[in-house]
């Protein structure tokens, strides 16, 4: 993933993103994401909504796009900063939102949704370093080395086991 939104999120009644901190007795301890990072309590009665949950619908029913994956078609096209903000025209954010995803339902995500998502995308490109995606070869390679080291040790402890066993099975009979 490019940025990292697991631990990010939008309070309802609270403007701006907030990183989670921990949760606490009486709701969630965040931290804002701009130049103060200010740490407050968002109560328990406020909304959050996790960014990495959050999807786009397009004209499939059955399919959406991970705001994630939104973000990084953003940052593909246009880089860290988008041509829009959310004080931009409204032909200007539909046609924003129609090359980021060109088949979005336009029934369904509202001007006020583009608005959030430039406004979204541009506090996170300003705080989040961005993270080249890593090759899915090269994952898997890496897995693959992981558990071929691991798998040598294992049966090593697993046969050594398997002899004390037996030793200790005779200790006992004599």
């Amino acid at each position: 993933m490019p940025y990292e939104l697991q631990e990010l999120a939008a309070i309802s009644g609270m403007p701006g993103l907030y990183r989670l901190v921990r949760a606490a007795r009486h709701g969630v301890l965040v931290e804002s994401l701009d130049e103060k990072s200010t740490r407050t309590l968002a109560p328990a009665r406020n909304k959050v909504s996790l960014l990495a949950e959050i999807s786009i619908y397009t004209q499939n029913p059955d399919e959406t796009v991970p705001l994630t994956e939104v973000f990084e078609r953003i940052y593909q096209k246009h880089g860290v900063a988008a041509p829009v903000t959310s004080k931009s025209s409204e032909a200007e954010l539909t046609d924003f939102m129609a090359g980021v995803i060109p088949d979005y339902d336009r029934d369904r995500v509202y001007l006020s949704d583009i608005k959030k998502l430039a406004s979204w995308f541009g506090i996170v490109s300003k705080h989040l370093p961005y993270q080249e995606a890593a090759a899915p070869a090269a994952e898997a390679e890496a897995d693959a080395d992981a558990i071929t080291e691991e798998a040598p040790k294992a049966k090593r402890k697993s046969a050594k086991a398997a002899a004390e066993a037996p030793a200790a099975d005779t200790e006992k009979a004599e």
